[in-house]
């Protein structure tokens, strides 16, 4: 089945309203440079340059995400965003359950679960991250603890047109470190299987599955090759907008 890839850019904590403009003007105008482009592209800056970035990319192709969301629309929630807000700024997706989040921020696969569902009630997409630590995948337990954050993470009400999943390797993650094709393509593999368990076949086979580990222009070409893997989400590479369109021309063609 064709599954349009995507290209997602996430920014982390990265970036000043001077960097941040830069950056998003580059990767616009080489979107709006190729207006046949066989994927999408997205990038997720930070709140604080989300207006920026917003504006920079107003007039292209790009779109625009958050790197997390609370559950509630607004509140006592010092700190915190909703989906609400980020829907007003101009907002297409949101990044949930990203390892650092749920590392840093103790979010557990209910917590992520619920802000998915959140997001998607302001239709927002949903990109939910996944993935085992390097303990886990030294045990053996790689597959199960993917498995067990899909069925408790993915909303019941997920679709492929509202829900993106991120596989990420925690262990690959900033570290130079990427897993093999054949791992990759297995644990994709085993996710939509599990999708399929869990949401049904043709839910299954039109949702995309990123891979969120270490991918850069130098693999990027053998990675997107493989059957299930529809995309990346690039951290560090998306810095550089050059390495980030260079990512984004691997993709192969629809």
């Amino acid at each position: 089945m064709s599954r349009r890839p995507l290209i997602a850019g996430n920014w982390k904590m990265n970036g000043l309203r001077a960097d941040a403009k830069a950056l998003a003007g580059e990767i616009a105008t080489l979107s709006k440079a190729q207006s046949d482009a066989a994927f999408d592209l997205l990038v997720c800056p930070p709140f604080t340059v989300m207006e920026t970035v917003g504006a920079a990319i107003e007039h292209s192709d790009v779109f625009l995400g958050a790197q997390t969301c609370h559950t509630a629309e607004s509140g006592a929630h010092t700190g915190d965003i909703s989906p609400v807000m980020l829907k007003d700024a101009g907002c297409t997706h949101v990044i949930v359950g990203h390892s650092e989040r749920r590392t840093d921020h103790a979010e557990s696969d209910a917590d992520v679960q619920a802000q998915a569902i959140t997001a998607h009630a302001q239709d927002l997409i949903a990109i939910i991250c996944v993935g085992e630590t390097e303990a886990e995948r030294e045990s053996g337990q790689a597959l199960q603890v993917v498995r067990e954050q899909i069925l408790g993470s993915v909303p019941a009400g997920a679709t492929s047109e509202n829900t993106v999943i991120a596989y990420e390797p925690v262990w690959a993650i900033g570290t130079g470190k990427v897993a093999t094709p054949d791992d990759v393509q297995e644990i994709h593999a085993d996710i939509r299987n599990t999708l399929a368990d869990k949401l049904g076949q043709d839910t299954a086979d039109g949702m995309r599955i990123l891979y969120g580990g270490s991918m850069k222009p130098g693999n990027a070409k053998e990675l997107l090759a493989l059957a299930d893997v529809d995309g990346g989400l690039i951290g560090g590479a998306a810095l550089k907008s050059e390495d980030f369109w260079a990512i984004a021309q691997s993709c192969p063609s629809l």
